[in-house]
């Protein structure tokens, strides 16, 4: 029987930094290799990981220059996860790990794929990680979008023409990639399902849409628990003898939750199930951010179970 073997891979720009850990205790036994992250590098490391057969790998999210490397390894047939890297920060604080370089990074996500065994990253077919793309590129197009109207207001009158073209330009160039994700969600026969089920809800439009479906694929087969922590909607308790601390919200995924909020939003005035919880949360004296943390959960349930029934709409969600 093979014994398990557990590889962290740092990932920056230029190069990855890739530290295997047997199952042995001793942790002398971790070695370190540094390859160039370019597309020779990635497959000669992917072609040794696949000989190698560890039982897992793990790399850290680092603003997508880990998604080539993570999507070659899954074809690849090797086990690999992505995870938050503010877990693997904590998790190297708990063991007394202070010092940070890239070589003692992947002895540390080594070390974190042994003791957490975090979940297996499941590779995004081709239609998905298109959608994402364009659901990635309109939000910079947003924030763009954005800066430019906040500079319109102070810029000089010799730049104001640009800057009033630009924005024209953006509105062109967002509009165009809101028909593109439409015509893609709507053509295709594993989307369209969900894309009229998740449209069939009061209060929740294209954008929200688009953004579950490539940000949160997981939803409609999770139960309702879990996808609120995975969003980053479910209270923590803070506990400690018999003091009851107040309860709070960290982590899970910022874009759904942005997206999340807008749609909460606007069903706290057109949504019967969403308005009605609202205005019975507030006149109970609770603030506003806490009604509505608590209705943007209870929508995001409600979405998660209309998926997974397969069921569209109606009165009885209030249940």
């Amino acid at each position: 029987m093979q014994a398990e073997i557990f590889i962290g891979i740092d990932v920056c720009k230029a190069w990855l930094d890739v530290a295997q850990l047997p199952a042995a205790s001793d942790q002398s036994g971790v070695g370190v290799l540094r390859v160039n992250n370019d597309e020779n590098g990635r497959a000669a490391l992917v072609a040794q990981l696949k000989q190698l057969r560890p039982t897992l790998v793990v790399l850290e999210a680092t603003g997508g220059l880990e998604t080539a490397l993570a999507g070659e390894l899954c074809v690849a047939g090797v086990a690999v996860a992505v995870v938050n890297p503010k877990r693997v920060r904590d998790f190297a604080r708990a063991a007394g790990i202070l010092a940070k370089t890239d070589r003692l990074d992947a002895q540390v996500l080594a070390q974190f794929a042994q003791r957490m065994r975090p979940q297996v990253h499941a590779l995004p077919d081709e239609q998905q990680q298109e959608i994402t793309e364009l659901v990635d590129r309109r939000a910079q197009l947003v924030a763009m979008r954005a800066q430019e109207k906040t500079r319109l207001a102070t810029v000089k009158p010799v730049a104001r023409k640009s800057v009033r073209e630009h924005i024209e330009w953006l509105d062109a160039r967002i509009k165009q990639i809101d028909r593109d994700l439409d015509s893609r969600l709507k053509e295709s026969t594993v989307y369209r399902p969900k894309y009229e089920l998740l449209g069939s809800v009061p209060g929740v439009g294209r954008v929200t849409i688009t953004t579950l479906l490539s940000r949160l694929p997981e939803l409609g087969t999770l139960q309702r628990k879990t996808v609120a922590a995975l969003v980053g909607v479910a209270p923590f308790a803070d506990d400690s003898g018999k003091r009851r601390g107040q309860r709070y919200i960290q982590g899970g995924r910022a874009d759904v939750r942005s997206v999340l909020y807008m749609a909460t939003l606007s069903a706290t005035r057109c949504n019967a199930v969403i308005k009605a919880m609202y205005e019975r949360l507030r006149a109970a004296g609770k603030p506003f951010k806490v009604a509505m943390t608590a209705c943007m959960r209870r929508l995001l349930v409600i979405l998660n179970a209309i998926l997974k029934s397969r069921m569209p709409w109606s009165d009885k969600h209030a249940h």
